[in-house]
């Protein structure tokens, strides 16, 4: 089951918890990569990651929020260019290795096909490039709610993401956690949000988060498989082709053949 674009812009842009999760996911991630860092590199999200990408609209070369055919498209940002696509899930409009970072949010926990997703992320980021994906925290109160985004689809411990990502070739770099207060419109949880975020940063062991986050990089090694072997020559090896030592001719060879077919002369 895939989410409804309508129903996720009212959440982020109308209801006050969704601008709350809003901000603090987007200080997660500013943290992790500030926009100024970003500067004249290709960024991207998928899924619904347009509110994450907006603090990288002046710096950043190129930035695009693409947006699964199931769960539909919305013009983004608004009072700007447009910078969404609509696309299939597993097959991005974007070439192979042009997109430096790229963000997942509503887009793993959904997909229909999570291991082809995986593998359509790790074609189009560059070498070197970084990924972050948000999912819900499996133990946090939010997978359960159906009253926000994160109480649709499959929800995830950090280790069940980890072995997921590196099973499609990527390697974890980071791992936190985020959205600390119960998924409530109360006024005293949206008021106090932030304290929460950065006490549950300090005792993340306590208190239980409803978000997972995870910074995943592509680190491209040479191709060495069955097909593809490194030979080590032998030092015998090395030595073929050199032509072993002769004896050198005496220089006055060729007169002392003469002289004993001539005999001394008298």
């Amino acid at each position: 089951m895939h989410h409804d674009i309508a129903e996720l812009r009212s959440f982020y842009y109308q209801r006050a918890l969704g601008r709350v999760v809003q901000r603090i996911l987007r200080d997660r991630l500013v943290s992790r990569w500030a926009p100024d860092q970003c500067s004249g590199m290709t960024v991207a999200g998928f899924g619904f990651a347009a509110p994450m990408l907006r603090p990288y609209l002046p710096a950043a070369r190129r930035v695009t929020a693409l947006m699964p055919g199931p769960q539909g498209v919305m013009a983004w940002p608004a009072g700007l260019p447009n910078h969404s696509v609509l696309c299939d899930e597993t097959a991005w409009p974007l070439e192979t290795g042009s997109v430096d970072r790229l963000v997942m949010l509503h887009a793993l926990e959904t997909s229909d096909h999570p291991k082809a997703l995986l593998a359509e992320a790790w074609r189009v980021l560059g070498p070197g490039g970084r990924m972050i994906v948000m999912v819900p925290n499996r133990a946090g109160l939010w997978a359960a709610s159906e009253r926000t985004p994160f109480g649709l689809g499959r929800s995830y411990t950090t280790g069940q993401i980890e072995a997921q990502a590196r099973k499609a070739g990527f390697v974890p770099e980071w791992h936190g956690s985020a959205v600390y207060i119960p998924p409530s419109d109360r006024r005293f949880w949206l008021g106090s949000a932030q304290m929460w975020e950065r006490t549950g940063m300090r005792i993340s062991r306590v208190l239980i988060a409803g978000v997972v986050l995870i910074e995943l990089s592509k680190q491209v090694r040479a191709p060495i498989g069955p097909d593809l072997r490194v030979h080590v020559p032998s030092p015998l090896q090395i030595l073929d082709g050199i032509v072993g030592p002769r004896p050198a001719r005496s220089p006055t060879g060729g007169n002392l053949g003469k002289t004993r077919r001539n005999g001394p002369r008298h």
